[in-house]
């Protein structure tokens, strides 16, 4: 399953998400990590420390072998230079699947030994000062919404994305790549504010969207979330001394989470598993095409001379009995 983490910055999501991820590697579940957001904080929460975290290899750094990677032998695709970010894949495309070892692994791929297990992380890089006045960090999440597109994942796969705060994804298609998105929300107006826009941008999509509280003290803040968000609150995480410890670079072992906190991880992990069986293959397929399609019109076509509508394979549809060629 293909996880988002979203929230407003400072509402603990890149917390929540790593708490998610050494859950499911404890359970001895694969995990394929992706830190998105522009404060790359995720390889921090997972136990790094700042030279290890600072050591993992850009995935926007590394955009143009990707591309080459991933474009194989598509004959609508003339060259990876006219790949963009939502460029999506056809007959001839190489495919990424969770288990397994490919060039775009061992380039952006690090492995992170947990106490329940090892996960692959990958990041997309920081934007540095280089990039002020001249890029926009789009350009680096780029990367990881093109992997997506021709990502492949089965029932008992994960893969966790912690994405940017707010709603930036929105500035692209990257929201629809998600079979389940879990916004983090503190129980204040600005803590649901993003829930409101998530919801209302997402409405026509088929997006399905969970609201994970995080800092509830009390009934009424548990109250006050329920009365904001409804039906879409999924669950509630309260004060962890496990979590005081692991920002202080010294984590317990997983084991020893508190009991609350450790049942909140597990209805989060019911409720992705639950989503498997919401999958539509077409669907995913004719969301990834219109977004492309939009992009095109509005930027590709001019940026890269290009007709990108004609990368457009019809008959191609992303599923797990999608072929790649060997």
């Amino acid at each position: 399953m293909k996880i988002a983490f979203v929230g407003k910055g400072g509402s603990g999501k890149t917390t929540l998400s790593s708490l998610f991820i050494r859950h499911l590697a404890a359970a001895g579940a694969p995990v394929l990590a992706v830190d998105a957001d522009i404060n790359q904080h995720l390889g921090a929460a997972l136990g790094l420390d700042e030279a290890e975290a600072a050591a993992l290899p850009a995935m926007g750094d590394r955009l143009p072998p990707i591309k080459e990677y991933l474009r194989g032998s598509n004959p609508r695709i003339a060259s990876a230079e006219t790949m963009i970010k939502t460029t999506p894949p056809g007959e001839g495309s190489r495919l990424l699947r969770v288990c397994e070892d490919n060039p775009v692994y061992d380039a952006c791929a690090r492995p992170v030994e947990l106490d329940g297990g090892v996960v692959r992380l990958m990041v997309t890089g920081s934007f540095t000062e280089a990039d002020l006045g001249v890029a926009c960090y789009h350009s680096k999440t780029g990367a990881v919404e093109l992997c997506l597109n021709h990502l492949v994942d089965g029932r008992g796969e994960y893969v966790v994305v912690d994405m940017t705060a707010g709603s930036d994804s929105f500035a692209s298609g990257m929201f629809t790549r998600f079979d389940i998105t879990f916004l983090v929300a503190e129980p204040t107006r600005k803590g649901v504010s993003v829930y409101r826009q998530y919801k209302e941008y997402a409405r026509d999509y088929g997006v399905v969207l969970k609201v994970v509280g995080n800092k509830v003290q009390g009934q009424d803040d548990l109250d006050f979330l329920r009365a904001e968000v409804g039906d879409d609150l999924l669950g509630t995480f309260g004060h962890s001394d496990w979590v005081r410890a692991m920002e202080k670079g010294r984590p317990p072992r997983f084991e020893l989470l508190e009991d609350a906190n450790r049942r909140a991880l597990r209805v989060l992990r019911v409720a992705a598993d639950a989503t498997y069986e919401l999958r539509d293959a077409e669907r995913y397929t004719r969301q990834m095409v219109h977004f492309h399609l939009k992009n095109a019109d509005a930027w590709g076509n001019a940026r890269t001379g290009a007709d990108l509508a004609a990368q457009v394979d019809p008959a191609f549809v992303l599923g797990e009995g999608a072929v790649a060629p060997v």
